[in-house]
């Protein structure tokens, strides 16, 4: 019966092994060592089987496959599906665990789906590890200890591998590049609660006070989003003369700012200097062209399935922290200071 033959029969269930089977006549078990290419049948068997199982639209369960070993080979990836910086690292963590022999199961956290549910789900599919990015909340909550854990972005609990930038090394190579441009009105967008944000309002501070700016020092409420960034450029729009630059702590953040900015007629550059944090594709285009913190994204996800790679299959059971070195990528949103007099 083939796939046409079976939808105007009113069959619409998936296909199974032991559908293949009774095609050709041979045993289920038969049908699956031909499938998968393991030593018994001859090549005339599997061509037939190969046959049946195109005609009848037969694609082989791979979760009860790997559920069937006693290694599912599975590491479970939680990402806010709200970041375009998470998206990036997704990739790049699809690249590097490919390389070991691994496969990733997302599982993300949305506006009503919170981390808890997040990581339930991929325990639910009994991943081997899990890859955390960004986690807000206490992570040992969140797991306990069934299985190794590392987290990309942030000091986590004892026992927890960790991979991250240098986040206030980050936002101080942005402080600096203004500086050198002659600005000392820079104002910083909070990134809000947590851990990541915290360390990303340090570095704004403290090289703030080491060029000799603490009386300049501006921090305004933020958040993650674009509409964050856009009631922060309302908040320093109202509030009196505009700072010459305004570092975001990310960059949906900033290109929020800069729409609110662009909307009012102020020109970025030519009146405000903007810096982002995170390099993301929003960065990089053309109409946007954002000055930007790179963390490394491909390094980050390398070390971060690297570690769960060596707790499965070395037993490592030492935590391990792995800071990488972000650096600045310069574009078009950033340039020299007006003098204060030319400002409006």
């Amino acid at each position: 019966m083939t796939t046409r033959d079976r939808r105007s029969a009113g069959v619409t269930r998936r296909p199974r092994l032991e559908d293949v089977a009774a095609a050709i006549g041979m045993s289920p078990s038969s049908v699956s060592l031909a499938l998968s290419d393991r030593p018994g049948p001859s090549e005339e068997t599997r061509r037939r089987v190969r046959e049946a199982a195109d005609r009848l639209g037969y694609r082989p369960d791979r979760t009860a496959s790997l559920l069937a070993r006693r290694r599912t080979r599975l590491l479970g990836v939680m990402l806010d599906i709200r970041s375009p910086f998470h998206a990036e690292l997704v990739e790049d963590l699809h690249r590097a665990s490919a390389g070991r022999g691994y496969e990733l199961v997302l599982s993300t956290v949305t506006a009503e789906r919170d981390e808890r549910r997040a990581v339930e789900t991929l325990l639910d599919f009994r991943c081997e590890a899990l890859v955390l990015l960004g986690a807000a909340g206490p992570v040992a909550d969140l797991t306990g200890e069934q299985l190794p854990v590392v987290v990309i972005g942030k000091h986590a609990g004892a026992g927890l591998d960790v991979v991250r930038a240098a986040d206030d090394l980050g936002v101080a190579q942005a402080v600096a590049h203004l500086v050198e441009f002659g600005h000392r009105d820079i104002a910083f967008v909070d990134g809000g609660k947590g851990p990541i944000a915290a360390l990303r309002r340090r570095g704004y501070r403290d090289a703030m006070n080491s060029h000799g700016a603490r009386a300049s020092v501006r921090i305004v409420p933020g958040g993650h989003d674009e509409r964050a960034g856009a009631q922060a450029g309302r908040v320093l729009l109202e509030s009196g003369p505009l700072p010459t630059a305004v570092v975001a702590s990310n960059d949906m953040c900033a290109v929020g700012l800069q729409d609110t900015f662009l909307r009012a007629g102020v020109d970025v550059p030519g009146e405000v200097s903007l810096v982002g944090y995170d390099n993301s594709t929003l960065a990089r285009l053309a109409h946007i062209d954002l000055t930007s913190v790179d963390q490394n994204a491909a390094e980050l996800a390398a070390h971060a399935v690297e570690a769960a790679a060596d707790r499965l299959e070395n037993g490592r059971t030492t935590a391990e922290e792995f800071v990488l070195t972000p650096h600045l990528v310069i574009r078009g949103s950033t340039a020299a200071a007006r003098d204060q007099a030319e400002r409006p």
